[in-house]
């Protein structure tokens, strides 16, 4: 699922649970990879949550997660 991608997939689902569980902006987001040496821009962060939101919501819930 994640071949080829530029990003490594931790970034990714990193990324995608941030943003659908606390609900962060996307440029919060590119702030706070930026804060940890990771150059992302927002609308890259944008096209990840449309991939893989399914993704990470089917695996948080599996888990056990809300």
């Amino acid at each position: 699922m994640f071949k080829g991608r530029r990003f490594d997939q931790s970034v990714i689902l990193l990324c995608v649970r941030w943003y659908l569980a606390y609900s962060l902006s996307l440029r919060d987001l590119e702030e706070m990879m930026a804060e940890r040496g990771i150059a992302v821009d927002h609308t890259t962060i944008h096209r990840w949550t449309v991939r893989y939101a399914r993704t990470c919501w089917s695996v948080s819930t599996d888990a056990g997660g809300a």
